[in-house]
C-alpha cells in the first residue's frame, strides 16, 4: 500500500472500531457496566478470538486488520498502532494531571496499610505463579528469566485501575470520607509501586547490566528534572499562558509539547513512553492550567483514541490459544489469585483499620478492578517479548473479569441502587456522561 491507501485504510478501521465500541457500549450500559468494559470486550471481539474465528467474517477481518507473519503482529500496515500509542500517552498525561499527592496525606496510615496489603499479597501470589509458569509451562518465552517472570506477573497482579477508582469515589459522593481517601491513597501508592516494578523488569530484560543501570539512572534523572526544573518553570510561565482565567492556545501547545517530550525521553532511555507522559502530567500546575488542558484533551482521547488501544490489545488477544484444559486451569489460577490477593487482602486490612465491613468489602472490590492500567502493563510485556501470546490472553481475561465485576459488586455491597452506566466511563476519568 502507498501512503494514500494506508490513510484511507486507517479511516475505515477507525469507523468500524468506533461503531462497534459504541454498539457494545449501549449493551453494556443496560447491564450496568462502564464504557471501559465495553471497549475491552469490543477489542477482543474484533480480533481473532471472535470475528477472526467465524467463517465468512474471518477473511473480511483479516483484510481490515492485516497480519504480518514475519513480525507475528497485526496491523503492521496501517496507522492503528501509533495512533493507539498517542491515545495511551495522552491518557496517562491526563492521569498525571489528576494525580493528587495531598489526598494520600489525608489518611496516610490507613492508605499505606491497605496499599501494602494490596501490593504484598498479590505480588507474592503473582510471583509464585510466575515462578511456576516459568518452570513448568511455556507461558513465558525462553529469553525471560525466572526473576523477570516473578517480577512481571507480581507487578501485573498489583495494579489497580486508579482512574476508575477515583471516578467511582467522586461519583458516589465518597470524596472526603474515610473510605474515599483510603481508597484513592492506597490505589495511587499501589500503581506507583507496580510501575516501578515494571520499570525494573524492562531494564533487566536487555541482559546488559550497564544498560539497565543507565536506564534506571536516566529515569531517576528525568523524574528529578521534572520535579525540580519543569514544574517550577511551568508555574512561572502561567502568567503568560493564562489570560482572564483561561489557558491560551500557546499554553495548550506548551502542555502538549511537554507530554510529547516526556514520552519521547522515557522511551529513548529504555523505559516506556507512558512513564514520561504521566510524570509530565504531574508537573502541570494545578488550577486553570490543568483544568483547561484536561478539558481540551479528554474528549478526543477518550472518545477517539483510547478505543484504538483497546482494539489493538484485542487484535493481539487470541483466546483460541488457550486450547487445552491445562491452559484454562492456568487461566483459572490467575483469576483466582487476582481476586484473593488483591480483593480479599485489601478488604481485611481496610476492616482492620476501622472501616465498616460492607465499606471494607467495597474497597476490596474497587482495588481489585484492573481495567485499562492492566492492559497497558501486559501490552508492554508482549511488545517487549517478556510474555507469550498465551499468557497475554490469560491476563486479558483476568483484567476483563475483575473490571466487569467491580461496578455491580460495589453497588450491591454499598446497598445502593444501580445507576446503570452511571459509573460509566469511570476508567476514563471523563465527565461521567459517556455511556
Amino acid at each position: 500500500m502507498n501512503n494514500v491507501e494506508l490513510a484511507v485504510h486507517f479511516l475505515l478501521q477507525l469507523a468500524v472500531i468506533l461503531f462497534v465500541c459504541r454498539i457494545v457500549g449501549l449493551i453494556a450500559a443496560r447491564l450496568g457496566q462502564p464504557q471501559v468494559v465495553a471497549e475491552m470486550i469490543a477489542g477482543v471481539c474484533l480480533g481473532p478470538s471472535l470475528w477472526g474465528a467465524i467463517p465468512g467474517i474471518r477473511e473480511w477481518q483479516g483484510a481490515l486488520f492485516p497480519w504480518d507473519p514475519s513480525q507475528q503482529t497485526r496491523d503492521t500496515q496501517s496507522y492503528l498502532f501509533p495512533a493507539s500509542q498517542l491515545g495511551l500517552a495522552l491518557y496517562m498525561f491526563v492521569v498525571g494531571m489528576e494525580f493528587r499527592v495531598e489526598i494520600i496525606r489525608q489518611s496516610w496510615k490507613s492508605s499505606v496499610m491497605v496499599s501494602i496489603a494490596g501490593m504484598l499479597a498479590p505480588f507474592i501470589l503473582g510471583g509464585l505463579l510466575g515462578w511456576f509458569f516459568h518452570r513448568h509451562t511455556m507461558l513465558f518465552p525462553p529469553q525471560t528469566t525466572p526473576l523477570e517472570a516473578i517480577l512481571f506477573l507480581g507487578a501485573a497482579m498489583c495494579i489497580t485501575a486508579f482512574p476508575m477508582l477515583a471516578r467511582i469515589i467522586h461519583f458516589k459522593g465518597l470524596a472526603g470520607t474515610r473510605m474515599g481517601t483510603v481508597a484513592i491513597g492506597a490505589g495511587a501508592i499501589d500503581d506507583a509501586a507496580a510501575w516501578c516494578l515494571l520499570a525494573v523488569v524492562l531494564t533487566s530484560f536487555d541482559r546488559q547490566p550497564a544498560s539497565a543501570l543507565l536506564n534506571v539512572g536516566g529515569g531517576l534523572l528525568f523524574a528529578s528534572a521534572t520535579v525540580l526544573v519543569v514544574r517550577p518553570l511551568l508555574w512561572r510561565l502561567q502568567a503568560w499562558l493564562i489570560v482572564q482565567d483561561r489557558l491560551t492556545d500557546a499554553g495548550a501547545v506548551v502542555g502538549l509539547c511537554c507530554m510529547a517530550l516526556g514520552a519521547f525521553t522515557t522511551d529513548a532511555i529504555g523505559l516506556h513512553a507512558v512513564f514520561g507522559a504521566f510524570l509530565m502530567g504531574t508537573a502541570i500546575p494545578r488550577g486553570t492550567f490543568s483544568r483547561d488542558l484536561t478539558q481540551l484533551i479528554q474528549p478526543l482521547t477518550v472518545l477517539l483514541l483510547l478505543p484504538l488501544f483497546f482494539v489493538f490489545s484485542g487484535l493481539n488477544t487470541q483466546i483460541g490459544l488457550l486450547n487445552s484444559v491445562h491452559l484454562w486451569l492456568m487461566c483459572g489460577l490467575v483469576v483466582a489469585a487476582a481476586f484473593l490477593g488483591k480483593g480479599v487482602a485489601c478488604w481485611l486490612t481496610a476492616q482492620a483499620t476501622g472501616l465498616p465491613r460492607h465499606e471494607a468489602m467495597g474497597l476490596g472490590v474497587l482495588m481489585n478492578a484492573r481495567g485499562l492500567m492492566e492492559l497497558i502493563i501486559i501490552n508492554i510485556g508482549l511488545q517487549r517479548g517478556v510474555i507469550t501470546a498465551e499468557l497475554f490472553a490469560t491476563l486479558v481475561i483476568m483484567a476483563v473479569v475483575s473490571t466487569l465485576l467491580a461496578s455491580p459488586l460495589f453497588e450491591r455491597l454499598m446497598r445502593r441502587p444501580s445507576r446503570s452506566a452511571a459509573v460509566v466511563d469511570s476508567e476514563s476519568a471523563f465527565t461521567g456522561k459517556r455511556s
